[in-house]
Order: C-alpha cells, then sequence, then structure tokens
C-alpha cells in the first residue's frame, strides 16, 4: 500500500505540472492557485483515508475491470480520464500560452475561485462520509455496502459528482479558459449519463436505494436534477 501512495502523489503532481509548463508563464498566479488547491485536496484526502478508511483507500486503487464492475462503465472511466487530460491540457494553452480566450473579466475569476471551494468541500466530505466510495460502478459485495444518507449525501445523491462539476467549471473560470469551460461542460454531461447507468444499478441490487431516492430527491442539482 505505501508503494502505491508514493506513486499516487507523483501522479498527481503531474497534472499540476503539466498546467505550468503548458502555460510558458512560471509566474502564473491563477494557474499556481490551481496547482496548489488541486495538490492538497489530492494529498489531504489521500492521507486522511489511509489512516481513517484504509478500505475505501484500497477500493480507490482499483482499475477498470476490477471487481464485479459494470461493462458498460469501464468505457465511461476511460472516457472521463481522456477527457479530464485533454482538459488538463486545453486550459493554460488557452488562457495564457495562445491567449484564445481574449476577454475574461475579474468576476467570472472570483466565481471560479468560489466554486473550487465548493468543489474541495463536496469531495472531502463525500470521503468521509461514504466509505463506499468507489471509482467504478459497481456493488461492492465483498464490503457489505449499504445506501448512505448521512452527511452531503442527505443534501443531492452523487455529491462527489457535483464537486466535480464545480472543478470542472470552476477552474477554467478562475484561470480565464472558455474552451476549458466547454471541455468542462462536456464531462458533465458524461457524469449525468454515467449516473442514470450507476442509478439503474443501484435501484436494482442495492436494498434500500429506491427509498432512498424517494427521500433525497435530486441526483446533482437541487430543486432542477
Amino acid at each position: 500500500m505505501e508503494k502505491k501512495i508514493v506513486f499516487a502523489f507523483l501522479y498527481i503532481l503531474l497534472f499540476p505540472a503539466l498546467i505550468i509548463l503548458l502555460s510558458g508563464d512560471f509566474t502564473w498566479t491563477e494557474g499556481w492557485i490551481f496547482s496548489i488547491w488541486f495538490i492538497v485536496l489530492c494529498f489531504v484526502t489521500i492521507l486522511y483515508l489511509e489512516r481513517k478508511d484504509p478500505a475505501l483507500l484500497a477500493e480507490r486503487y482499483k482499475k477498470p475491470g476490477d471487481g464485479n464492475q459494470e461493462r458498460w462503465d469501464r468505457y465511461a472511466v476511460y472516457g472521463l480520464l481522456i477527457g479530464f487530460i485533454l482538459w488538463i491540457i486545453i486550459m493554460p494553452l488557452d488562457a495564457k500560452r495562445f491567449g484564445w480566450s481574449h476577454y475574461f473579466p475579474l468576476w467570472l475569476n472570483v466565481l471560479g475561485g468560489a466554486g473550487l471551494a465548493g468543489s474541495f468541500f463536496l469531495f472531502f466530505r463525500s470521503y468521509t462520509d461514504n466509505t463506499f466510495l468507489s471509482p467504478l460502478v459497481r456493488i461492492q459485495k465483498d464490503r457489505n455496502q449499504r445506501v448512505v444518507s448521512k452527511g452531503v449525501y442527505g443534501f443531492v445523491r452523487h455529491p462527489m459528482y457535483l464537486g466535480a462539476i464545480l472543478m470542472f467549471v470552476g477552474a477554467p473560470l478562475l484561470l480565464g479558459s472558455f474552451y476549458g469551460v466547454f471541455a468542462g461542460l462536456a464531462l458533465t454531461i458524461l457524469l449525468m449519463v454515467r449516473i442514470l447507468g450507476e442509478e439503474g444499478m443501484l435501484s436494482r441490487d442495492l436494498e434500500g436505494y429506491r427509498e432512498y431516492t424517494q427521500n433525497v430527491r435530486y441526483r446533482l442539482f437541487p430543486f432542477l436534477w
């Protein structure tokens, strides 16, 4: 497990490094803000799970195809990974190196920063509130999975996905990249499609999930969906 944690830390550092390198500007303030945000979120989460919930940390290390993952979800996972990498690449090229998004008002940068603050909260609380937060769409019979409705899961049914969406949109707003926003919206649509498939499986195979959907009505966006 220690080797996996070290590898995870090195893997995490690649994305902030890519953002700064592709920007061509090592003094890019917004780029460093997002990079530090990303590193702190990932490192704090991994260290917390290593100490408080190693079973969930082991679950998070599962690769596509492990366990009884839904077959269709393998394509969703790879699609999200490829989309995430493209999103990371587009933002610094647009906002800094080539300046495709010429005019970007300050209030949008501030709004993006606020979105990242909300994203940090939802990401971290999703891990602390739900020990079954697998990266794969599967029923965790090996871990005696049950419905979780406490904490942020009493707010919406997929709070981690909401945190991801706030990141997908908030980061390009902070960095000043309209093309990054478009890429983030494409990732959002993919997440929403994945949610429909995931909820179909959970309603069918996880005891109590149908009742949970009656008590917590909204998947992602309160009063909308």
